[in-house]
């Protein structure tokens, strides 16, 4: 063997190591020796020959190899409730429920489905819908047998049905309530998420008693007020039934509003769970479930109900009926990490999922993030694909894309709002597609305005920071677009599922540089991807837009520097 060979094997373990992210800290103490070997050959020092040289003599003790390897990883031990899940199918065109297979369904939020175009349930619908209804079964005012019913947690993927899962059973639990107070709270991270799950409660309170709010910022405080309380000469009087958040303005209400009380509060349900637990800094779900429970001065020992916080289950603690608190935390991406869910104080949880486990997990990896992963779980219709490119060649690469498929909505992904507002610069100058950017340049209003042209097809490319990457359910996306690669593996398990929603089919290309090409393929390969196809963008193809393309950069820069100069002056 030539003497710079071990060198290059070398070089190549280090290269894998250091590509694999440091997966394991503790590897066998062969370091020195590969170190020794690299410094040049035995023969070349005149030590002993190779043969002899190959091994340790006879009388040594062997701690470790002589090769590079890693250690195993260690399996993090879950509780039961995590290890041991409801098992869910994750395949939204296989194993649907007819409705008329849930009985259990009121009649009328039956009929108000049926109008709705929708013939059955989703699997995830069919397994949580009667969980639900089951734990207030006996009414909302007091749980089964008395007792507190357990809290449940859905993980299932993006388009699957999750938000009918609690919108139905909340809606039909809350249906035989006699006076108004906040009953349900749904959480959402995001002031258009929040919309959207407003919307849906609204179609199926309709031609009923009950009211919805929304409270997300986007009106003053005080109009929001207006929907929540109403002052009277009585008193305070509730007018909503349902409040529809987002965390920083529902602790505004909290602590400003006056009359707006939490101390009825039957559901809270957590939407984009994960998400919310990452804002926990804020504090906002400690302040929440502090407001749901009365102070000790104030509770009237001689109410027929009452509210204590869970304590040891004992014969005093369930001698008087408890108005119970369920919790419920819905997302694509659950944390399976227990100290991050410990944070939100489940009692005795439940958890619906579609992923796979094997006494915990499969293949569980620890991310930069700290978040325990396992294997997600990607709708059936979407197809993987990655673009190797130049940074250079980015935008170009886009507008072939967009030109060569003809489609009518695409969404493109950015890290941040200077390259979405960029790139939809570049575009429009390029000309041929209708074009839109979405981030927090935009105020509330404007961002509503553009999702709604997008929805109508009047903009054909929407280039979007990760704002609609969470939850947001635009109908008949055919293609999502990472032109920056995301850098944590839930991160694209949000942006793909835009696309492929409610069983459709949908594709979505990531484009990367050389350096990201290996680490990314890995990450999903890794992340449960079942087929992540390679599709090249050949230059002959590329060229006729060349020119097109350098006109277009050009007026960019004119672009640019007008925008600098107008927020100078």
């Amino acid at each position: 063997m030539a003497p710079h060979a071990p060198p290059c094997k070398r070089r190549k373990a280090d290269d894998e190591d250091e590509d694999a992210g440091a997966e394991s800290s503790e590897e066998a103490p062969a370091g020195n020796s590969v170190g020794a070997e690299a410094a040049g050959s035995p023969e070349g020092q005149g030590g002993p020959p190779p043969e002899e040289a190959s091994g340790p003599p006879a009388h040594a003790l062997v701690l470790g190899g002589f090769r590079r390897s890693k250690a195993p990883k260690v399996q993090p031990f879950l509780p039961a409730w995590l290890a041991e899940p409801s098992r869910v199918g994750k395949s939204v065109t296989e194993g649907l429920v007819p409705i008329e297979d849930i009985p259990e369904v009121h009649p009328d939020l039956r009929k108000r489905l049926r109008a709705q175009g929708i013939s059955s349930y989703f699997p995830v619908q069919a397994a949580v819908i009667p969980a639900l209804l089951e734990s207030a079964a006996n009414g909302f005012l007091v749980s089964r047998g008395g007792y507190r019913p357990s809290d449940l947690c859905v993980s299932a993927p993006t388009g699957s049905g999750k938000t009918l899962a609690f919108v139905i059973p909340v809606v039909q639990a809350l249906l035989r309530r006699a006076v108004c107070q906040v009953r349900a709270l749904v959480v959402l991270p995001t002031k258009e998420l929040a919309q959207q799950v407003s919307k849906v409660f609204s179609v199926y309170t309709d031609a009923t008693p009950l009211r919805v709010a929304l409270v997300t910022g986007q009106k003053s405080l005080a109009k929001e007020q207006e929907s929540l309380v109403q002052d009277t000469a009585d008193g305070f009087r509730c007018l909503a039934d349902i409040v529809v958040a987002t965390p920083g303005r529902l602790v505004d209400h909290v602590e400003q509003t006056p009359g707006f009380s939490l101390q009825h509060l039957r559901f809270l349900v957590i939407d984009e769970a994960d998400r919310v637990i990452d804002s926990m800094h804020q504090a906002w779900l400690p302040r929440v479930v502090a407001a749901a429970f009365p102070s000790e001065g104030s509770r009237d020992p001689f109410a027929l109900l009452q509210r204590t916080q869970p304590r040891a289950v004992t014969a005093a603690s369930v001698c008087c009926p408890q108005m119970p608190l369920q919790k419920l935390l819905f997302s694509a991406t659950l944390t399976q990490n227990p100290e991050k869910l410990q944070q939100l104080g489940l009692y005795r949880p439940r958890l619906f999922s579609t992923g796979s486990v094997h006494g915990g997990l499969r293949d569980p990896d620890v991310d930069v993030a700290g978040d325990l992963g396992g294997k997600y779980t990607f709708p059936a219709g979407l197809t993987h694909r990655y673009v190797p490119c130049s940074l250079r060649l980015k935008p170009l690469v886009v507008l072939h894309l967009i030109l060569e498929m003809n489609l009518s909505r695409v969404l493109c992904f950015t890290n941040s709002r200077e390259n979405s507002h960029r790139l939809f610069l570049l575009v429009q100058a390029f000309g041929g597609v209708r074009v839109a950017d979405f981030s927090s340049r935009y105020g509330p209003g404007a961002r509503k305005l553009i999702l709604k042209r997008f929805q109508q097809g009047k903009i054909q490319l929407l280039i979007s920071t990760d704002a609609t990457a969470r939850g947001i359910d635009v109908q008949g996306v055919q293609l999502v677009v990472n032109y920056d690669a995301p850098q944590y593996l839930r991160t694209y398990v949000h942006r793909v599922g835009r696309t492929a929603r409610a069983g459709k089919s949908g594709q979505a290309f990531t484009l990367l540089l050389e350096v990201q090409e290996r680490r990314f393929v890995r990450m999903l390969r890794e992340g449960g991807v079942p087929r992540l196809e390679r599709h090249d963008a050949p230059s002959e193809l590329l060229q006729p837009l060349v020119p097109r393309y350098q006109e277009a950069l050009s007026q960019l820069e004119r672009a640019v520097r007008e925008e600098q100069r107008q927020k100078a002056a």
